[in-house]
């Protein structure tokens, strides 16, 4: 008996040593140009203009495009599992999400979701999920809360709005389809960087209703010259634990997507 729960001890510590090993990350672009920056707009709500102020200055980059790569920590089936990741951007108009899970290294699973031309598409090892609005309307969700990497787009997008709450809090509204959706966005009133996003998705095709999600800008650091947002947690209110946690380690912005990952957006 004794040398059973040796070996189960064995076993499990050999299970769990390979959640601790951390994915290699996805080789980033080189293949970039310049931004052509524009006057940042004279009509924002003062936390939000205190934000982009911080980040940017005076002006603010115009971004067609982005591509961001680095590691992290997705939840499944209450297992915190190591990954990699690279989100691909045709800013405000469609992403595509390739993300491996890795055990020890190698990888286990392989995710890859698009959303484009207003269709949400997810290929899971459980089968491919297309052609459903409520997937449409998570993925638009997604769209927009990622633009948090590239936040000028919530300023230079004619169809973004800003509506003041008070001094710390705003109101984001983003297109959908004939419509438009709504984050609630948080400031931190003593940095002045923005903290949480709150809006509502649907978790799933058929799901009966809408459920809180929240998109938290856990750190931010210079990256590339400026303050970036390099680790971001994304919860489901009724879970109340991460299902995902992204460190960033690379982004680049306006760069070509014809001819490989991401020239279907």
């Amino acid at each position: 008996m004794f040398k059973v729960v040796v070996w189960l001890l064995v076993l499990g510590a050999f299970l769990y040593g390979g959640l601790l090993v951390p994915s290699a990350p996805y080789p980033a672009s080189s293949a970039a140009t310049e931004v052509n920056p524009l006057p940042l707009p004279a009509d924002l709500p003062a936390p939000v203009e205190r934000f982009f102020r911080k980040i940017y200055g005076n002006q603010v980059p115009q971004i067609q495009t982005a591509e961001i790569t680095g590691l992290a920590h997705l939840r499944l089936g209450g297992i915190r599992f190591p990954a990699r990741f690279r989100f691909l951007h045709r800013t405000g108009y469609g992403y595509r999400h390739d993300m491996e899970v890795t055990w020890y290294g190698i990888r286990i699973m392989t995710v890859k979701e698009v959303y484009a031309h207003g269709q949400g598409r997810m290929e899971l090892p459980s089968g491919v999920t297309e052609k459903e609005p409520k997937v449409n309307q998570g993925a638009n969700l997604a769209l927009w809360a990622e633009a948090i990497w590239f936040p000028a787009l919530w300023v230079t997008d004619p169809r973004v709005k800003w509506e003041p709450v008070d001094a710390s809090t705003a109101l984001l509204r983003v297109p959908f389809e004939d419509q438009t959706e709504t984050f609630v966005v948080r400031f931190d009133p003593g940095s002045g960087l923005l903290t949480l996003m709150e809006s509502m998705r649907y978790k799933a095709a058929d799901s009966p209703s809408r459920t809180l999600w929240l998109n938290e800008s856990v750190q931010w650091e210079p990256l590339n010259g400026q303050l970036f947002p390099t680790v971001g947690k994304v919860i489901w209110f009724d879970d109340r634990v991460p299902w995902a946690q992204f460190r960033v380690q690379h982004v680049k912005f306006n760069l070509s997507f014809a001819g490989g990952p991401g020239a279907e957006l």
